[in-house]
């Protein structure tokens, strides 16, 4: 495998009138070409700011972050993001809100909606190309938004708590679907999550981050065949690992937060 994505000691602060956040610290993080990773972390962590920064959404206070060997300046088409919240526009019909990188990549519209219907037809939404966002579910939303990164092809996906929101039957679903599409279209994708048993269902490695300033506490290996089980022994021995590291940093944000009210 070679590396797809990588990040050398990245650093991000926010400033503001009299006061200073310090979001990550020395972040080193090498994604390999098709590795499904995992960042796992309380809020608060930086997970989403370092995923922002890979999509070049911000630029780094210190350090640099490559994919393909070439420094992130801004967005490009290489990475693909997908929200918790959808992102979907809701004047267009789903199938135009699929179709819409393609148009913005010069694709003509017969081919860019003929592109957009093959996708929602393995997505399972064939029948709800000539509805809007409004009409449908939160689940079948966020099929949407993958459609549609999947459209442009990006060989890197970028994917921000996208089954936040959803109810555990859905979510689990959605879940299947990623990794079936994961298994046959080889993407490089790194995911944000609060969740420890979607971390070990999904992930080839859970990285988990420490309390603000963000770092890397654990890279951790998830060594279990799929489909996998989550009753079974080995996948809750994991989880038990993970708990603890995810524990400990929450305990230090609670302690940060109980500390920062007192001097209030």
């Amino acid at each position: 495998m070679t590396a797809h994505i990588v990040v050398e000691r990245v650093g991000q602060e926010f400033r503001s009138p009299g006061r200073t956040v310090v979001a990550l610290r020395d972040i080193d993080l090498t994604v390999e070409r098709g590795e499904l990773v995992c960042l796992l972390g309380p809020s608060g962590c930086g997970k989403s700011t370092l995923l922002n920064a890979i999509a070049g959404f911000l630029h780094p206070t210190s350090g640099r972050i490559l994919v393909d060997d070439a420094p992130v300046v801004g967005p490009g088409p290489d990475r693909g993001m997908v929200f918790q919240e959808y992102a979907l526009f809701p004047w267009m019909t789903v199938a135009d809100n699929v179709a819409f990188g393609l148009r913005m990549k010069g694709v003509g519209r017969a081919a860019a909606r003929q592109r957009a219907a093959e996708l929602l037809g393995r997505l399972g939404l064939a029948d709800f190309g000539d509805r809007y966002p409004k009409d449908l579910s939160g689940g079948m939303r966020q099929r949407v938004a993958i459609a549609r990164v999947l459209a442009i092809d990006s060989p890197v996906l970028l994917m921000d708590e996208p089954f936040g929101a959803l109810d555990a039957l859905t979510r689990a679903s959605l879940q299947d679907l990623l990794l079936g599409l994961w298994a046959e279209l080889e993407r490089t994708i790194l995911f944000v999550t609060h969740s420890i048993d979607e971390s070990i269902y999904l992930a080839d490695r859970v990285v988990v981050m420490t309390y603000r300033p963000g770092t890397i506490r654990r890279d951790l290996r998830v060594d279990l065949p799929r489909p996998r089980d989550p009753s079974s022994a080995p996948f809750n021995e994991i989880k038990r690992e993970l708990a603890e590291l995810v524990m400990t940093e929450q305990h230090r944000q609670e302690a940060a937060e109980r500390g920062g009210a007192a001097r209030d």
